[in-house]
């Protein structure tokens, strides 16, 4: 693939850099892939030393879209429109990146060194010398979900409460912790006790990553497209694309790229479950009134106490308005009977509608999140936390209140 003689490639030679480095010619084109650390001051000094030389002609960074965002303009999550997040389901979402960005932050106080620092001078080395930037990363978003969704249920739980407790936990970040790093980035090493015993998690947060990755590279800087091209990835990633990058590159990257970014829709039976539900409660209801009436308002009580109650305490411990509260409490068992909405949305509603965050809590929002009671002083996070443990509780309360009336009818039956 290529002549270590070669006057161009013998300043990347192996041991010339604090990571590993590989080139690969394809028709013309080189790909310098400089496998970099993220908790690394040495890495991002590497990047800008490469860029500074004048070989390239495009700079490929591990980066997607949002991510980007989010590096370039740390305030950009602030500045969504918090209403939207909730009618379009991205509550989980945004919460993970904010957890994600709080472990960051944990990572820079303890070390030094900004994770990411590598990425950042990538970004402004290639503004300075006029250079393309190519993003070539698959958004954190769909990687999150084709995990969930390729785990087995029974794992799921288990990376949560994982992912939940070594982001929010105050105690300092192991050295292994942070050596892990120099091989992946912040999402990586949080699953990398999973990954190494998981096929399933492993696929799409590595395999799968690589070959995108790789794809991108085809679509956006193509063989013969740009004279020689750095790439800026993980250490891990290294040796996963220099493979691909050595096979035959598809006749339509673009194609396989987009197999790599759908999310498996959830099975109808999934999606059938709150139907299901709505029908069984309803159906209880009318059996309950049928035997007699007493019964039948017995039913209804129950269902409206127990839901009520459970969603009413879960935003009780996000420190919600008292009027968010007694909302929660009336809409809860009304929405658990509407699949179309949820006791979430309508709490986060009422939240906002009381507490409108103000300019200061967007500007402080990434600092807040760094320490448990952060969550809930900021009025952006705190709203997350209403949503989310308001979702909770009417979950709940609905099992809950759904087993008392079967076993209100059985009994009863007997």
């Amino acid at each position: 693939m290529t002549d270590p003689q070669d006057p161009l490639i013998d300043p990347y030679r192996e041991g010339e850099f604090s990571g590993p480095c590989r080139v690969v010619e394809l028709n013309g084109t080189r790909y310098t892939l400089l496998g970099t650390a993220h908790v690394s001051a040495e890495s991002a000094e590497d990047v800008r030393r490469l860029i500074r030389s004048g070989d390239f002609d495009a700079v490929a960074i591990e980066l997607c879209d949002s991510r980007h965002q989010n590096l370039s303009n740390p305030d950009a999550l602030g500045q969504q429109d918090l209403f939207e997040i909730f009618r379009q389901g991205k509550a989980g979402m945004v919460a993970a990146s904010l957890a994600l960005g709080a472990f960051q932050q944990r990572l820079a106080e303890q070390s030094g060194i900004e994770p990411g620092a590598e990425m950042r001078a990538a970004l402004e080395e290639a503004g300075r010398h006029e250079l393309p930037l190519l993003l070539i990363d698959r958004d954190v978003g769909i990687t999150l979900k084709r995990i969930y969704h390729n785990v087995p249920w029974w794992q799921r739980f288990s990376l949560f409460t994982g992912l939940l407790g070594s982001l929010l936990s105050r105690e300092e970040v192991k050295p292994e912790e942070i050596e892990r790093l120099k091989e992946g980035d912040v999402l990586e090493s949080t699953f990398s006790e999973f990954a190494t015993e998981s096929e399933a998690l492993f696929t799409p947060l590595i395999t799968e990553r690589d070959r995108y990755m790789v794809l991108r590279l085809a679509e956006q800087a193509p063989p013969g497209e740009f004279r020689n091209v750095l790439v800026v990835i993980g250490a891990g990633h290294l040796k996963g694309m220099v493979e691909r990058l050595e096979q035959p590159l598809p006749a339509s990257p673009r194609a396989e790229r987009e197999a790599l970014e759908v999310t498996p829709p959830p099975s109808p039976l999934w999606r059938a479950i709150p139907w299901i539900i709505t029908a069984l409660v309803l159906t209880g209801f009318a059996i309950g009134f049928s035997r007699n009436t007493e019964l039948g308002w017995q039913l209804v009580g129950e269902w409206f106490l127990i839901n009520g109650v459970l969603s009413a305490l879960a935003t009780l411990i996000a420190l919600a308005h008292p009027v968010t509260v007694a909302a929660t409490f009336f809409a809860a068992p009304l929405t658990s009977l509407n699949p179309t909405i949820g006791a979430g949305f309508v709490a986060a509603g009422v939240e906002l509608f009381m507490r409108k965050p103000k300019v200061r809590d967007f500007a402080t929002l990434r600092h807040d999140v760094t320490e448990l009671k952060g969550w809930w002083r900021n009025r952006v996070s705190r709203t997350l936390l209403v949503f989310l443990l308001a979702t909770l509780g009417s979950a709940a309360g609905t099992w809950i209140a759904g087993f008392r009336i079967a076993g209100a009818l059985f009994g009863s039956a007997n």
